[in-house]
């Protein structure tokens, strides 16, 4: 890091521009298997949240790589640093006064844990998309389960690589055939249990 910097505050804070957009600004953090729905259901919860007026930037894996970590790999050392780099980026946008969707594998528990301990109490939301690893393969709509198998992709999680699962995330959305619309309902109605919204 470098030396000699420190901290500017600003006259208009997290909660005067939560205030302006009257509601609580969040990360809902989707985290599960590649093909387990994270991107479709994240999608979904987007429109509904701006559907009840609400302020939202959705965050996704595939998305970010093109640009903010277009420069990192899929090792577990490049993995760490994808998520450490988006955790960052949600921390900002929740200053902002934003509900912050992200739609990650972030397949190790430090690295989510690392982004909960950047934000306030009760401004990150852990959902775990537990889709079986079955159905992942099954689905696999980029092939790149087939390509894992076939050994083409090295260090791929759930095959060669490690999911570390949530232990108790604050919403656990498990697979029942439900369409990404009723996920995404779901969630919707477990955040307002919640008193996140």
């Amino acid at each position: 890091m470098a030396n000699n910097l420190t901290w500017h505050d600003h006259k208009i804070g997290k909660a005067e521009r939560a205030q302006a957009k009257s509601q609580k600004p969040m990360v809902i953090w989707l985290t599960g298997l590649s093909g387990s729905g994270k991107s479709t259901i994240a999608n979904q919860l987007e429109q509904q949240l701006n559907a009840l007026g609400k302020h939202t930037y959705l965050l996704d894996g595939d998305n970010i790589r093109h640009g903010l970590c277009g420069d990192l790999g899929f090792s577990d050392k490049d993995r760490v640093e994808n998520i450490r780099r988006i955790s960052e980026v949600t921390k900002l946008f929740v200053d902002a006064g934003l509900i912050v969707i992200t739609a990650f594998i972030s397949p190790f528990k430090a690295d989510r844990a690392f982004c909960r301990e950047l934000l306030s109490d009760n401004e990150f939301v852990e959902v775990f998309v537990d889709t079986p690893l079955a159905v992942c393969e099954k689905r696999d709509p980029k092939g790149l389960y087939k390509k894992a198998r076939q050994g083409e992709i090295k260090e791929f999680t759930g095959i060669d690589s490690a999911y570390e699962a949530p232990e108790s995330p604050e919403v656990h959305l498990q697979y029942k055939e439900q369409s990404a619309e009723q996920s995404a309902a779901e969630l919707i109605e477990a955040l307002k249990l919640g008193g996140y919204l």
